[in-house]
Order: structure tokens, then C-alpha cells, then sequence
């Protein structure tokens, strides 16, 4: 059909179309909604919003890339984090990031963006507000920087961007920063009271508040969360200029722990021991005390996050969703300690698989506590659910039950991670794995070095280390 020819005018101008109503229509449709008997909630929206498909593309991905940036970040402080409940509650803000990554990203596929496209963005300037927030010189800093900057500036900008979206043709990311959203209120009410706790503890605040407005200088220097806002100047001197950011390799316990890295023997760790070596109650002391320290293992997964950043988004995901279970069963541990008598403090804490992990390939830190750990877990606890139901141990049952459904699927997740870090043969990964350990636990003590001595196998190994 030929449109007039004004018509061209009309819609640069953005003409109305002046509706054309045929005669009695109005009317019928008006007795029509007066005769039906139902009185439904009126839904008050109203079509309009600021942003096009393309303007709310470009926002999201920046959204996704600064959730996928603060997942890989917190990853790289595990180890150096020292304070119990701060590590446990890093692993467990490691996937709640890694989850609003992931919605992020789901809603952009339905924009028109392919996952590669998606997973390929990079942004030079938040990659270096990442970085000089990561040259925290403490993990009160740290947690000034991951959340009280920016994230309470991410969830401000995502409560902004309900507001100015389409609340009817954009009503899926309303949705998607809402469910965002309600994982961060916890999160940020909990660093406002842990940056309190710091600063009662002795944690100078003028320090904090300096480094706040550094922060909050430099992320308004790239237009905010959005890279819309308006930009400052970005204050200098960048403690990166200096020096550029390294993670840490070595692990730190707080000062409540009496920690020990020379075995992985708790017995002689100990230097005594409470039950009969092969004892139901020696063995279940071992297992809960394993648990308590799966704190370790928060810091492996973390770590394996930065160390293979942006190598393959499903694998970080994973790798943050089983942070998030390790932080889980370190807290699981520490209450069945408290349930069974003990004070959680008063049994020493193995740092043993952490300081050989530490500083090694990922790949190979990697292949240790999923080949072996995990694995290694599987092969026992099986017999340990039976006899503690046989035993009617309802506590031992219980958390071992959960236990055991966990490191079955991180056993799945972890054999498709293993071939994103490592193009070497499993059988190949495994030998140059046991090598390094053997070589980490003589250099430790936990072994004697023997001219002789062969590298250690499987069983030895998951028995040394005790995951």
C-alpha cells in the first residue's frame, strides 16, 4: 500500500495516528465490560521506557562483565583472606556474583547477542578500577571496595534501570535485576556490619574512608556502573601504577586457629590421640573435622576462577558454584562441631593441601583435590552413612547424606573443567599432579624423603592430605 506522501514527514516528526472508531463499536464494547462479573487488579504500567533493544544490550553487557569481573576478583583473594567468617562468606558471594552474571547473560541472549559475543566483551576501564580495588592492602579494604563502592553502586544503577526501562516490553530484565537484587541487600548488609566489626577490632577508619573516596573517584571517572554518568577526573597516584596486582599464594588462618601444615594427620597433628585409630568415633572426629576444613578448599576453587579467567564462562560458573558448596561445608563442619561437644577452635586446622596448592599450575592444584579429594571422599563415605545410620548417629548421617550428594556432582563438573585447564591426557595430569604433591609433602615434612622413595600413589596421597 502507497503511503501519502507527507507521510514521510509525519513520522520524522513522530506523528500521533489519530485512531478512525466505527460507529457503535465504542458502545457495545463499553456494555460488554459493564455486564462481567469479574473485578480484576488493574495493572497500571505504562508502555515507555528510555532505552532501545541496543541501549539496554550495551548497559546489560557492561552489567555482566562487572558481575563476571567481581566473581573472578573475590576468587583471587581467597587464600589471603584470613578471618573465618569473611573466607566463608567470600565463597558464598563468589556465585552469588557468578549467578547474576549467568542471568545477565541469559537475558542478553534473548536481545539479540550470542553467547560467544556475550563471553568475548572486554572493557579496559573497568578492568583497571578491577585491579586497583584488588590492591586492597587488607580485606577490610577489600570489602570497602567490592561493596561498599561498587556494589552499592551496582545496585543502585540496577534499581535505576528498572525504573527507566519498559516496564511491559522490557518486563524480563526487570525481572532478571530483581532476582539480582535480592541477593545483594544481604550482601551489602553484611559488609556494612563486617567493615564495622573491623573497625571496633582496631581497623583504622580513616584508612577505610580514604580509600572509599579513591574507589568512588575512580569509578566515577569511567562513568559508573553504567559508563553512562557523567566522568570525573580519576585521582592518582593508582596504588597499580606502582605496582601491578598479583594474587596471593599463600594461605592465612585468623588468629583464633591453631594451624598446622606439616601432615595431614590429625592424630599427629595432635600429637595424641582421643579414640582408636579405626574406631566409628575416630572416624567420624576425622570426618567432621574434615569438613571444618574445607576452608581450604573455598580458596582452591576461588583461586581456580582467576587463574582461568575468561577461558570458558560455564567453567568459572561451575567453579563458583562449588565455592559456594565448599563454603557450605566448611560451615557445616564448624556447626557439627559445636553439636558434638566441641569448641570449633580448640581442634587444630590443617593447611597442608593449601600450601602445596597455592602457588602451583592450576590445572595440576586442580586435578589433586577433584582427582583425589573428591574422589577420594566418594570412596568412603558411602560405608560412613550406613554405619552411622546403624549407629543411629542422626547428625553424622544427616550432613554426610548432603556431603555426598555435593562432591558427586563436583566429581561430574570437575572432569569438563579439568579439560578447560589442561590439554594433558588424565592419565598424564594425574602422574605430573602426584609428583608435585610428593614433592610439596617431603618439602613440608609430611614425609621423609627416601633416595629411593617413589612418587606417591592415589591412596597415599588422599591419605597424607586427608581431603
Amino acid at each position: 500500500m502507497k503511503l501519502p506522501e507527507d507521510s514521510g514527514d509525519q513520522a520524522a516528526d513522530k506523528t500521533i495516528i489519530a485512531a478512525q472508531r466505527l460507529a457503535g463499536q465504542r458502545e457495545a464494547a463499553a456494555q460488554r465490560r459493564a455486564q462481567y462479573p469479574y473485578k480484576f487488579p488493574v495493572d497500571r504500567r505504562q508502555l515507555g521506557g528510555k532505552y532501545t533493544v541496543s541501549e539496554n544490550s550495551r548497559r546489560l553487557v557492561r552489567f555482566f562483565y562487572l558481575e563476571r569481573r567481581i566473581m573472578q576478583a573475590l576468587g583471587s583473594w581467597t587464600l589471603t583472606i584470613p578471618e573465618f567468617e569473611v573466607k566463608i562468606e567470600t565463597g558464598r558471594h563468589i556465585f552469588y556474583h557468578a549467578d547474576a552474571a549467568r542471568t545477565l547473560r541469559e537475558r542478553l541472549t534473548e536481545q539479540e547477542m550470542r553467547p560467544p559475543k556475550i563471553d568475548a566483551f572486554r572493557d579496559a576501564e573497568v578492568d583497571r578500577f578491577i585491579d586497583e580495588m584488588l590492591s586492597a592492602e587488607s580485606p577490610a579494604e577489600l570489602l570497602v571496595g567490592v561493596h561498599q563502592v561498587l556494589g552499592k553502586a551496582i545496585a543502585t544503577t540496577y534499581r535505576h534501570h528498572i525504573d527507566d526501562t519498559d516496564p511491559v516490553t522490557d518486563a524480563p530484565t526487570i525481572r532478571a535485576l530483581r532476582r539480582i537484587l535480592a541477593d545483594y541487600e544481604p550482601m551489602l548488609d553484611w559488609a556494612d556490619k563486617a567493615v564495622e566489626a573491623y573497625i571496633a577490632g582496631g581497623v583504622e577508619e580513616a584508612q577505610l574512608s580514604t580509600w572509599r573516596w579513591h574507589l568512588s573517584r575512580l569509578l566515577a571517572s569511567i562513568g559508573g556502573v553504567s559508563g553512562a554518568d557523567p566522568r570525573g577526573e580519576a585521582p592518582t597516584p593508582l596504588r597499580i601504577d606502582q605496582k601491578p596486582y598479583e594474587r596471593g599464594t599463600v594461605p592465612r588462618r585468623d588468629v583464633r586457629f591453631d594451624t598446622f601444615k606439616h601432615t595431614g594427620d590429625y592424630d599427629a597433628a595432635d600429637n595424641q590421640t582421643r579414640y582408636d585409630k579405626d574406631s566409628y568415633e575416630a572416624v567420624r572426629l576425622r570426618f567432621i573435622r574434615t569438613q571444618r576444613d574445607e576452608v581450604d578448599a573455598i580458596e582452591a576453587f576461588g583461586t581456580f576462577i582467576w587463574d582461568i579467567r575468561f577461558k570458558d564462562f560455564d567453567a568459572e560458573y561451575d567453579l563458583a558454584r562449588i565455592t559456594w558448596d565448599e563454603a557450605r561445608h566448611t560451615e557445616i563442619g564448624h556447626r557439627a562441631m559445636l553439636a558434638s561437644g566441641y569448641d570449633p577452635y580448640e581442634l587444630r586446622n590443617r593447611l597442608t593441601s593449601s600450601t602445596c596448592r597455592g602457588p602451583m599450575e592450576p590445572a595440576y592444584a586442580m586435578a589433586e583435590i577433584n582427582l583425589f579429594g573428591e574422589v577420594g571422599v566418594l570412596k568412603t563415605i558411602n560405608d560412613l552413612i550406613d554405619t552411622a545410620a546403624d549407629r543411629n548417629d542422626e547428625l553424622l548421617r544427616h550432613i554426610s547424606d548432603y556431603i555426598r550428594a555435593d562432591e558427586r556432582t563436583h566429581v561430574r563438573k570437575g572432569t569438563r573443567i579439568l579439560g578447560i585447564m589442561s590439554e594433558l591426557e588424565l592419565k598424564d595430569l594425574e602422574y605430573r599432579t602426584r609428583e608435585l604433591f610428593t614433592e610439596c609433602l617431603v618439602s613440608l615434612g609430611a614425609i621423609k624423603k627416601d633416595i629411593d622413595m617413589q612418587v606417591l600413589s592415589r591412596e597415599e596421597i588422599e591419605h597424607l592430605v586427608g581431603e
